[in-house]
């Protein structure tokens, strides 16, 4: 969802964990030389939608590291796949009031420069929470607004999830010709 925090929880994640940090929207104004929002006031949703899947498909493919993507990401099942494929998918989910909250004053999101932007992210949170949850392998919920809290939290589980399991105790190793094996 636009403001849940994808960009900057992303952002200081990366950098607590070492790793380089990729983010789908600003990959797109590079190579279009322009804002997303000026692309879609002249070429429209369906034509950003189509740039985004090339975008996402070279970065899933590609970019090692923290991806931050668009809200809209998850709307095609192509870069649902090619997201889940490619490394561990966080679900940084926020009620449409939070998001709200955080976006009245923001006027750079293209989907929100509407008459009622709560309505609309009602509306947006309706047609993709299904699609975030199904593409997940990790819900963290960022409603409360406290970045450094969410990014701690997303630490240490990733950390839990990335550390290799540990051997078995000597005495239950099995032993080969070549010594101890490790499985």
């Amino acid at each position: 969802m636009p403001g849940a925090g994808k960009t900057t929880i992303g952002r200081r994640l990366a950098r607590e964990l070492g790793v380089p940090f990729h983010d789908s929207d600003h990959e797109i104004e590079r190579r279009i030389g322009g804002s997303i929002r000026e692309f879609f006031a002249l070429r429209g949703e369906a034509a950003f939608r189509d740039l985004e899947h090339a975008v996402i498909t070279d970065l899933a493919r590609e970019a090692t590291g923290v991806l931050a993507t668009g809200g809209g990401t998850v709307l095609r099942e192509a870069n649902r796949q090619a997201l889940r494929g490619a490394g561990t998918v966080v679900y940084l989910h926020a009620t449409p009031q939070s998001l709200h909250e955080r976006l009245r004053h923001d006027r750079s999101r293209p989907l929100l420069q509407v008459e009622d932007p709560l309505q609309r992210l009602h509306e947006l949170f309706s047609q993709r929470d299904g699609f975030y949850r199904a593409s997940a392998h990790l819900v963290l919920d960022t409603g409360h607004g406290h970045i450094g809290r969410s990014v701690h939290e997303l630490h240490r589980v990733l950390g839990r999830q990335a550390a290799p399991p540990l051997p078995p105790p000597p005495h239950q190793r099995p032993r080969g010709p070549r010594g101890p094996r490790l499985r």
